[in-house]
């Protein structure tokens, strides 16, 4: 019988970066394959080259027995491979109805008939085990039915081969569980499915076997029940991984944030916590149930009511008085808010902060000297690679873009940080080390506020876990009391 999809020396090179060097591997149907590895690994240009989104420079595929050269998704699409993107591609103000017809609309160019894609779509959902609200706008669904919208849109143009991109990123542990039955039902009917994940104990749970690249080479193809999270990290990096944060017990000081009753639009309802210097506060919930208001709303990016004090003084409304204050904000989307994408290291280094000293000179000009010595620290400090202060941020990594924030946000010196979705996308060598710093930084007296949908994160760094739902905080535990079961049903509204 013929795989359903086979690479054999699949080569892509872009300037000073060979991301793909001669891979080569295969997926069976009737599997999940897993594919992981370091940010910058080459997994997402390879699957884009699947996907027929790029062309390799060099090598050959095979879908089914047959040559397989897409020049674009349509091409995938008509090959049967579909794909689910870490970033949903859908269009928010369209109907869950009207996102999946979009590209294969039926009817007439005058005329748009919805009736035969209704019967198909319920039908697939019958099929499938889930519902979704087929009339209901994108904008009003929460994450995890977004998703199934993903799914759906894909196996609604007959997918046999599905691509998921950090499928479980937004969900909660049960919504997460859902998805692996689902998985497991698609592949057991004969199709097969490629999950990628930087969460280790998921690929062991829903994958038949893994496939790590590091530094754009296959590394080695394992069988899930012959292998570890050890040994896969440390395919996967190199070198042994410390897998669990190390930290000892907390030593708590004064107030350094102190918020009452605090209201932003659309979902914050009135939440009211304190953090202290030392400590670190973790904020659990499914995204959009008014994490993003409350990390803005601190931050001086959004206008709320209530009382928030810093060290006893009411915060500053406005972000560049809230930065001068000494309090560093580490974005959830680091390519909208944390950078500039064509900026250089150098000056990304000091974004917030290049009107003060000593980045501003002479005459209020930029201090080139001071920009590269601050940059050069950064990148050696926290791990940069390259190691260059003169490539624009677009060049680097995932990983490396992410340390890149959080070395300007923790360089400042701050009194307290809001570190919203901290490890976001990073590999397993990045997240060990993020930890380190924010654990290194709450010893020496940092108020920390972590905002994550990564239960596991949060669970590992937090001296305390508040749970939000709906806007609102529903729950306090300490890491002792956190189990992830429990956490989930928190986040998912249920008293726990």
């Amino acid at each position: 019988m013929a795989k359903a999809l086979v690479l054999k020396d699949i080569t892509k090179r872009f300037p000073l970066v060979l991301a793909n060097d001669h891979i080569s591997l295969d997926l069976n149907w009737g599997e999940v394959l897993a594919l992981v590895g370091e940010n910058g690994a080459g997994k997402s240009t390879l699957m884009k080259i699947v996907y027929g989104l790029q062309p390799p420079d060099k090598g050959e595929m095979w879908v089914d027995g047959k040559p397989y050269r897409p020049k674009s998704p349509l091409d995938a699409i008509a090959h049967g491979i579909g794909m689910v993107h870490q970033h949903f591609m859908l269009v928010e103000p369209f109907t869950v109805l009207e996102n999946l017809v979009l590209g294969l609309e039926p009817g007439s160019p005058l005329y748009l008939d919805l009736d035969e894609a209704r019967k198909r779509a319920t039908a697939l959902m019958e099929e499938l085990g889930f519902q979704v609200p087929l009339d209901e706008r994108i904008e009003n669904l929460p994450v995890g039915l977004q998703q199934r919208v993903e799914i759906l849109k894909a196996l609604y143009r007959q997918a046999k081969i599905l691509i998921l991109d950090e499928p479980t990123a937004v969900l909660t542990p049960q919504e997460a569980e859902e998805l692996f039955r689902f998985l497991r039902a698609y592949v057991s009917k004969g199709n097969a499915a490629i999950f990628i994940s930087h969460k280790l104990k998921e690929v062991l749970s829903v994958s038949d076997r893994v496939t790590v690249i590091r530094d754009g080479r296959v590394v080695g193809t394992v069988k899930t029940p012959e292998t570890s999270l050890e040994e896969l990290a440390r395919m996967m990096v190199g070198r042994e991984v410390v897998l669990r944060v190390e930290k000892g017990p907390a030593k708590p000081g004064e107030v350094v944030l102190e918020v009452e009753g605090l209201e932003a639009p659309p979902r914050l309802r009135g939440v009211s916590f304190f953090v202290r210097a030392g400590e670190i506060v973790g904020i659990a919930g499914v995204e959009g149930n008014g994490q993003t208001e409350l990390v803005e709303a601190l931050a001086g990016l959004r206008k709320y009511r209530g009382t928030v004090r810093y060290l006893g003084h009411p915060l500053p409304h406005l972000a560049l008085k809230v930065r001068e204050a000494g309090v560093s904000h580490i974005p959830e989307d680091r390519l909208a808010r944390g950078l500039v994408l064509d900026f250089s290291v150098r000056e990304n280094a000091i974004l917030g902060d290049q009107h003060r000293p000593p980045f501003r000179g002479f005459l209020g000009f930029l201090d080139g000297k001071a920009m590269e010595h601050h940059a050069r620290t950064l990148v050696e400090t926290f791990d940069v690679r390259p190691r260059s202060t003169d490539l624009s941020a677009r060049r680097f990594s995932g990983g490396n873009q992410q340390k890149i924030v959080v070395g300007r946000e923790l360089l400042r010196g701050p009194r307290l940080l809001i570190a919203a979705q901290p490890t976001r996308g990073v590999d397993v060598g990045a997240i060990e080390f993020i930890h380190q710093r924010l654990v290194e930084a709450r010893d020496q007296g940092l108020a920390v506020l972590l905002v994550s949908a990564d239960l596991s994160e949060v669970i590992s760094l937090s001296d305390r876990i508040l749970v939000m739902y709906e806007g609102r905080i529903v729950g306090e535990l300490t890491p002792e009391e956190a189990k992830e079961e429990r956490l989930g049903l928190l986040m998912a509204g249920v008293p726990a």
